[in-house]
């Protein structure tokens, strides 16, 4: 049977990654299909139709990049993890491949992170974006009219819009390589297990704790509303109402939790 998989973080470290992670889905959702942008010709259309998602996703990552240091949280966990597998490789039951494999990519990419400029900082210098930025903070502020430089872009060749695409998207690389490999190893640090409360409602201790994984049937009528710390965190399920929108569940409820 199919599942539905709820993400829940417990600081706001994890919080900005599994936000940054969406993100990025979301404007490769719009990116190129291929390696050669001059043959893609639907991508034209992609971008226009959904020129709202990729640009207010674009801005989104770039706003959360200034704000929080994402980068230097990056070079942590990627060190962490480096000397975690320097440790692994010791195991006698280790993946030699896997693990060189990952232990190279850690050390290439907290060796691009350490530059002193970010490359991603180009995307505040790039003209075109420095002029829509400021109108997409705006509601409905990115009107044709109101921007007619971006109309113009979108009616260019589609060479040209993906080849601009890739380019924004490229000094992305190096922060969105790092967050999934960071985000794959804290994922992987516990596997799922089988709870059932007698309430519709779930605590435990949180220490030690970075991410709530939730697993539920996909037929499932129920969902779960989390919220908790480094210290301690609560699961309650809900159930959709017609007249409140939601309500507390208090049946037996059977679901999958790894606590990462």
């Amino acid at each position: 049977m199919t599942s539905v998989l709820y993400e829940h973080p417990l600081n706001e470290r994890i919080r900005n990654y599994l936000k940054l992670e969406q993100l990025f889905a979301q404007v490769n959702s719009c990116a190129p299909t291929n390696d050669n942008p001059a043959e893609n010709n639907s991508t034209s259309c992609n971008i226009i139709t959904n020129q709202h998602v990729f640009f207010n996703a674009l801005f989104a990552i770039i706003d959360t990049l200034e704000r929080s240091d994402i980068r230097g949280d990056l070079i942590k966990d990627l060190e962490k993890l480096e000397q975690n597998l320097v440790v692994w490789s010791k195991s006698p039951n280790i993946d030699n491949s896997a693990l060189e494999n990952n232990l190279s990519e850690t050390v290439k990419l907290v060796g691009k992170l350490r530059t002193n400029t970010p490359t991603w900082w180009q995307l505040k210098e790039d003209k075109l974006l420095a002029s829509l930025r400021q109108r997409f903070a705006i509601q409905g502020g990115n009107a044709s009219f109101d921007l007619p430089q971006l109309h113009f872009w979108l009616h260019q060749p589609a060479e040209k819009t993906n080849q601009d695409i890739i380019l924004w998207l490229g000094f992305l690389t190096d922060v969105i390589r790092s967050l999934a490999l960071v985000l794959k190893f804290i994922r992987q640090r516990a596997c799922f297990d089988d709870i059932e409360t007698d309430s519709g409602f779930y605590q435990d201790n949180g220490e030690g704790l970075l991410l709530l994984r939730i697993k539920l049937p996909s037929d499932a009528q129920y969902y779960p509303t989390i919220s908790g710390n480094r210290f301690r965190y609560s699961i309650r399920f809900m159930l959709p109402c017609q007249h409140t929108g939601r309500r507390y569940s208090n049946q037996a409820t059977k679901f999958q939790l790894a606590r990462c």
